[in-house]
């Protein structure tokens, strides 16, 4: 990735090790991850099977969408085919591995205790970062404890490759992968159609992004965090309902535009040794990562996104905290759109105690707001129902 004004930064290598050494001083100490970053606490398994309340002031609803894909929407209202499953899922973490194309990939999925297998849950998909993989950021949003609690499955996907990334772009080998996914699973668990939501951080923001463009008519609402981005040629069946939150001196994924140091240092996913500033802004690698121009800046694609919902041009921003300024655009309903602009954030996951224990990596988390339990409220009013 570029670093500041498109341009690529030195690289020293030296936040990539911190990284590393931070994430496995982690994993260590807590016990929650096997030599080869997989869950020692899942079991594993194979498969082979297949706003409630309306906008008072939003004048230009978004445009209709085409009669194919309002049947496609209106299909995803009911229970999912795994709710007649013979067996049902027990309730769990598990890990799960699944054909793609030819290739073995995976998953974490969990169960909450509340899951009987005929009564249909809402269903989270939660996206690592560059690097992260699915352990590491199940740890960090926590969101399977929080659907534990609220009563939703969350599965988190890995990335390919080494390090585990996503190539974030339209029409790619990983959008596919993760629309396998989401058939997988709604074949072997009950899921409730019209409640299917989808976060990710970072790299896996950025993969968020292009799948509220591809998928449009099968998730619910979406949520970004320090990645969202504008997609080249995205045309979504619907609006997307989405909430992001970035930080004001994020050093991976620069709030004004552009890609920092940090991002710079970040070893390339070739294989080759070489990091993704020594490959250069351009090269095929650093674009297959990230959808649209480097350049782009944080208020510019929330700006396009009000206008892809159907949104009013001057968003109202609200101070919820000292360090925090939620920015909410006026949207017809059901076209949500929210920014939580966090003050000195770094390239972090607001309340989480693991991306606070990286803040000489990753910049300062702010404890003002938690971003997950943020996120599942924004989810809880938004379906396609």
């Amino acid at each position: 990735m570029g670093s500041r004004s498109g341009e690529v930064a030195g690289v020293t290598g030296r936040a990539w090790r911190l990284l590393v050494a931070a994430s496995v001083a982690c994993l260590a100490v807590a016990g929650c991850a096997s030599d080869d970053g997989r869950s020692a606490g899942t079991t594993t398994v194979a498969t082979t099977a297949a706003k409630d309340t309306a906008s008072t002031s939003a004048e230009t609803p978004p445009e209709a969408a085409a009669p194919e894909a309002a049947s496609a929407v209106a299909a995803r209202r009911g229970p999912s085919a795994g709710c007649v499953a013979p067996s049902p899922a027990a309730p769990g973490s598990t890990e799960v591995h699944f054909d793609a194309a030819g290739t073995d990939r995976w998953y974490l999925q969990r169960i909450p205790a509340a899951y009987d297998g005929s009564t249909p849950l809402p269903l989270v998909v939660d996206i690592h970062g560059y690097a992260e993989g699915a352990v590491l950021h199940s740890q960090m949003s926590a969101f399977g404890e929080l659907g534990e609690q609220e009563g939703f499955i969350t599965v988190f996907p890995h990335g390919q490759g080494s390090p585990p990334h996503w190539n974030a772009n339209l029409g790619t080998d990983d959008t596919e992968v993760l629309g396998t996914l989401l058939d997988r699973v709604e074949a072997e668990l009950c899921i409730d159609l019209a409640r299917v939501y989808v976060a990710g951080f970072s790299n896996g923001a950025f993969m968020t992004s292009v799948l509220a463009c591809e998928y449009a008519e099968r998730i619910a609402a979406v949520a970004p965090l320090a990645g969202m981005r504008d997609v080249p040629g995205c045309e979504p069946a619907r609006a997307v309902p989405a909430i992001t939150f970035h930080g004001t001196v994020d050093d991976f994924v620069l709030y004004d535009g552009g890609f920092g140091a940090a991002a710079a240092s970040l070893p390339a996913p070739n294989g080759s040794g070489e990091t993704l500033g020594e490959l250069g802004a351009e090269s095929d690698e650093n674009t297959a990562i990230v959808p649209g121009s480097m350049d782009q800046n944080i208020p510019d694609i929330t700006a396009a996104w009000a206008r892809r919902n159907g949104c009013g041009a001057e968003p109202a921003e609200t101070s919820v905290a000292a360090d925090v300024v939620l920015v909410d655009f006026d949207c017809p309903v059901g076209a949500d759109l929210q920014l939580y602009r966090v003050v000195d954030g770094g390239h972090t996951w607001p309340g989480s105690q693991l991306s606070a224990s990286l803040e000489a990596v990753m910049g300062r988390t702010t404890n003002s707001i938690d971003a997950t339990a943020t996120i599942w409220e924004f989810f809880s009013r938004n379906s396609l129902g």
